[in-house]
């Protein structure tokens, strides 16, 4: 049968998006300050959308449930891979389809990336699999890579999970403080150990997940930012009338990444 016949017949499923726990609204910041630091701050308009103390409808769970557990979000690019009987047989970021035969141009580190993964056994002989590629080409490579990385979610899951999550209340004014101060790359955290380095690295933000919602069929996972948070911005830029209670208006938070 030819190699053609056995690949999927359509695409994989895109990623699903993941909305923030607390509500999150649009604040208008210095424009001049803008100019000048919000390229580096990721900032396109002079604005921020960041989390407000009031909680996401439908997103309890994060603040109650105790099956409810944080795990590092890797900052890198969604990939999507399809194996079958040991054959890369799909690869696709975000809704972009990736040829694994494309070895002269194209996002070559993808492939690279994934390759690397193979090395280290984390790609499963068949079936789907999601995780992030990290690496120099990503994100400013936060984790100091010489190569790329494909990392699986289910991997993340089980070697990036934040333990110490359980042992405070899950609350804004606790989590800010936190992000600020004490997230901590668990990745890099591990890479830095192995290689004797003493240096630190800032986490992006936590994913939160919910097994047993995830068995159920419900919503079971959900995200939260450091950049979501008035801090990262307002020692370079000033944001005009942020206040964490928030305001009463009620904003489409689809429209927010």
């Amino acid at each position: 049968m030819p190699d053609s016949e056995n690949k999927p017949t359509t695409p994989l499923t895109d990623f699903p998006k993941l909305y923030c726990p607390f509500i999150r609204q649009t604040f208008k910041v210095n424009p001049e300050q803008w100019k000048k630091h919000g390229s580096q701050m990721g900032l396109r308009t002079p604005e921020v959308y960041l989390a407000v103390n009031r909680i996401t409808p439908g997103y309890e769970w994060v603040f109650e449930d105790p099956d409810t557990f944080a795990v590092e979000k890797l900052n890198g690019t969604n990939v999507k891979i399809f194996t079958e009987k040991g054959r890369l047989i799909h690869i696709q970021n975000r809704k972009n389809v990736i040829d694994p035969l494309q070895v002269i141009k194209g996002k070559t580190f993808i492939i690279e990336g994934i390759f690397q993964s193979i090395g280290k056994g984390y790609v499963a002989e068949n079936g789907e699999q999601a995780g992030e590629v990290i690496g120099p080409k990503l994100q400013g490579n936060p984790y100091k890579l010489d190569v790329h990385e494909w990392f699986p979610f289910e991997r993340a899951m089980e070697v990036l999970r934040y333990r110490s999550f359980h042992e405070h209340e899950r609350n804004f004014a606790n989590w800010s403080s936190w992000f600020k101060e004490g997230l901590l790359s668990r990745y890099y955290t591990k890479r830095a150990s192995k290689l004797g380095l003493q240096d630190q690295v800032m986490a992006e933000g936590i994913v939160f997940y919910n097994l047993k919602r995830r068995d159920a069929g419900e919503i079971w996972r959900a995200k939260l930012r450091r950049d979501m948070f008035d801090w990262y911005y307002s020692d370079k830029i000033e944001i005009f009338d942020y206040d964490p209670k928030g305001r009463d208006e009620v904003e489409d938070q689809e429209k927010f990444d």
